[in-house]
């Protein structure tokens, strides 16, 4: 999907469209989710400080990040997409492969199916618009995907994909981030084709064995990964930035059982329940700590999340001044009949869960802001409240 948060709000608000916007918390220390097409000629994006996204686009609107509409709009382009192949692997809430191998019959030759595909989908969300990239791997359909946006369409014949990539620049390549690019770029790689001319064994010698030739093997458009369409969540979790760092633990606290509500409402909405709880502070000078835990048993109830991310919070010792805390849980299973676990069994457990089960229809009913916790009160300020990233899956990295 083309800029999917910020399409999302201009979709929803009419007077946002042709603006440049900057879908994020409002707090000058968090970062941009996503920046509307009408923002990014001033040079933000995704992932940007917000304080220097505003520095460098004054005139944008910074729209708080709605994630219970993005998933709405999400259900309703996966099941578009779901009606062109059952072999539909979702990466995240805007993203995903098809495998249309077989259908030509039916929906016709790739540009034409491409084409119906981004119909439909403007048509099932009022207007949004999605890119599509085609070809016979995932890896060459995902760099055409991004080809021609907004709005693309592009499909690479199989025979021609290797000449296709050679002129992309080689960060296109998965795996090749910020570092590897520089890395690359120093040993006189500037191009895809540049990396499918090398000699395999300088690549690995320079990068590491398994990087090297993974590398060497998408560049030329060898790519045997399958569409799976019966991938699940690793994780689901929530970040945020504070609005200025904090050694306090009660402050610390504040946010995590924050987070914790909001990783059991996600649990719960998705029929899920964890096995792990993973804490995440990141230190001032952008150090990330990390801590995590197994628990006794499977839950989706945000006390017993809470509780645990409290337990990892010891385990860090003294704290340096903390910048961002996050919680997520993990090792994640089906639950029966809509998340309503059998092993609920003790009173006080049983409650609970139905506290927060009912806390769960007040919110979709009267919105997210309709009831907080009293300990919420002593924070009128709302320190941060706005997250930075708050993510459904954690899915693999390609």
């Amino acid at each position: 999907m083309d800029a999917f948060y910020a399409a999302v709000e201009q979709l929803d608000d009419p007077s946002l469209r042709g603006k440049p916007i900057l879908v994020g918390p409002p707090c000058a220390r968090g970062v941009v989710l996503t920046a509307s097409y009408e923002a990014r000629p001033y040079g933000v994006g995704s992932a940007m400080p917000m304080a220097l996204a505003r520095r460098r686009c004054p005139d944008a609107v910074v729209v708080p990040p709605r994630f219970e509409r993005y998933q709405e709009i999400s259900r309703v382009v996966m099941r578009v997409f779901r009606e062109f192949s059952p072999a539909v692997e979702a990466l995240s809430l805007d993203e995903a492969f098809l495998d249309l191998t077989g259908t030509e019959r039916l929906l016709g030759p790739p540009e034409a199916v491409g084409r119906r595909l981004k119909d439909a989908v403007r048509e099932a969300t009022g207007g949004l618009d999605v890119s599509v990239g085609i070809s016979s791997t995932k890896f060459v359909a995902k760099v055409a995907s991004g080809h021609a946006k907004p709005n693309g369409l592009v499909v690479v014949p199989p025979h021609g994909a290797a000449e296709w990539l050679a002129p992309q620049p080689i960060d296109r390549l998965w795996g090749v981030g910020a570092k590897t690019a520089a890395r690359l770029q120093a040993l006189g790689y500037e191009r895809i084709g540049d990396i499918a001319a090398a000699d395999p064994d300088a690549l690995c010698a320079a990068l590491g064995g398994a990087l090297g030739r993974k590398l060497h093997a998408l560049a030329r458009a060898d790519d045997p990964r399958e569409v799976v369409p019966s991938r699940e969540a690793k994780s689901i979790g929530s970040e945020v930035t504070l609005e200025s760092d904090t050694r306090s633990r009660e402050t610390i606290a504040f946010h995590l059982r924050r987070e914790a509500d909001k990783v059991a409402r996600r649990l719960r909405k998705a029929g899920l329940s964890a096995r792990g709880v993973r804490v995440k502070l990141k230190r001032a000078d952008f150090k990330l700590l990390t801590r995590q835990r197994m628990l006794a048993a499977p839950t989706d109830i945000a006390d017993e999340l809470h509780r645990a991310a409290m337990s990892l919070l010891d385990a860090f010792g003294p704290l340096p001044p903390i910048r961002l805390v996050g919680l997520a849980a993990f090792e994640l299973d089906r639950t029966e009949h809509g998340g309503q676990a059998e092993w609920i069994s003790p009173r006080t457990r049983t409650r609970t869960r139905a506290l927060e089960v009912t806390l769960d229809k007040l919110a979709e009913r009267f919105g997210e802001g309709a009831v907080v916790r009293a300990s919420a009160l002593r924070y009128e300020e709302r320190l941060g409240l706005g997250p930075n990233l708050d993510f459904l899956r954690d899915p693999e990295d390609a």
